[in-house]
């Protein structure tokens, strides 16, 4: 068993859940609910693949205004 990294952020009502190790997202009504998603979508992306889930080591999360 692997342990996912994850960022849950909020869009509208709902809850978008993005798993760093891989480019693997969900959503969900409730944060709760997007982790269980996002779990649920990331075996499903390993599922019957030899795949290696990737480890981060330091993360950093940050805000910049750019201009858009």
């Amino acid at each position: 068993m692997k342990e996912m990294e994850y960022v849950v952020w909020q869009e509208g009502r709902y809850y978008v859940s993005l798993c760093i190790n891989v480019n693997v997202s969900s959503f969900g009504e409730t944060v709760d609910e997007a982790i269980r998603n996002l779990a649920e979508a990331v075996e499903l992306y390993f599922e019957g693949e030899n795949l290696e889930m990737p480890v981060i080591g330091k993360l950093l999360i940050g805000r910049e205004p750019v201009n858009v």
